[in-house]
């Protein structure tokens, strides 16, 4: 097991400080909006494997009592970047981004303390992963979506699992098929956020919350969390495998061909680094 001082320095896309157990994480590309690339390029880290591993670290740490997870930047998280690896088209190709998938959101659900979301602007990419979280406080202006059939992709990853057991099953097939675009406000009406607050605000809260779950036994606060993630887990246990089985057979399919790159409902919201030159 790594101690806090090994894995917080460990992952470039990551940023970890931690008080009085509470550790705080910041996902970033360069200290902005998080871009979701597959394998680390010499202009983006692979957030989708650094993120499994970092989770594994953090559920590992017992010194953690609560995690606050935030993103840096206009945006929680945005599109994949241009230039990115594109998904694999082949039977073997698959395997390595459906392992990153199942480990991602498994690593996630095996942190046994109470996690505290805190959506900092719009989630474009992944926003399925803030929801396997306890507590999830929005900024007013975050929007959220789903973008899988945006971009000619099967949500199978674990939206399929996620939007319907807290949404409701007809309500999430519409939000997925069309990949609806929802504020903060109609997120916390659909039962996917707990408070929505302004941006100045977010942080603040986020923290007296967490200060206030720190306070309980530790064991109070990891039996908790692993009680209330049950559901969760059982379902992605039991769903998430097959979802990723036929999202990878539609991209194995000559037409059409997965989009990388489009204009997603409100990417002009946030303010994307553009990328950087050697």
């Amino acid at each position: 097991m790594l101690t806090f001082d090994e894995y917080s320095e460990k992952y470039p896309c990551i940023k970890m400080e931690r008080q009085g157990g509470i550790l705080q994480m910041t996902t970033h590309t360069r200290g902005d909006t998080i871009q979701w690339a597959y394998d680390d390029t010499n202009l983006y880290p692979g957030i989708y494997y650094h993120l499994g591993e970092a989770f594994h670290d953090i559920s590992s740490d017992v010194e953690n009592k609560v995690v606050i997870w935030t993103g840096a930047g206009d945006a929680f998280s945005g599109p994949r970047p241009s230039g990115a690896n594109a998904p694999p088209r082949t039977a073997r190709g698959w395997e390595r981004p459906n392992w990153k998938g199942r480990h991602m959101q498994g690593s996630l659900l095996d942190i046994d303390v109470p996690i505290i979301c805190a959506v900092n602007g719009p989630a474009l990419k992944h926003a399925d992963l803030i929801f396997l979280c306890d507590i999830v406080l929005a900024a007013d202006h975050a929007t959220f979506m789903d973008g899988h059939m945006l971009c000619n992709t099967v949500p199978g990853d674990g939206a399929h699992v996620v939007y319907p057991l807290l949404m409701g099953l007809t309500r999430a097939r519409y939000f997925l098929l069309t990949s609806e675009v929802i504020s903060a406000e109609q997120a916390k009406t659909d039962g996917l956020v707990n408070e929505v607050l302004p941006r100045e605000k977010l942080m603040d809260r986020a923290w007296e919350l967490a200060e206030q779950l720190a306070e309980k036994p530790p064991l109070v606060l990891r039996h908790a969390r692993t009680l209330l993630a049950q559901e969760l887990r059982r379902r992605m246990l039991d769903m998430q495998g097959y979802g990723l089985a036929l999202e990878g057979l539609a991209n194995m399919d000559d037409q059409p061909e997965p989009i990388l790159q489009r204009d997603f409902p409100g990417v002009t919201q946030v303010k994307l680094r553009t990328e950087l030159k050697e």
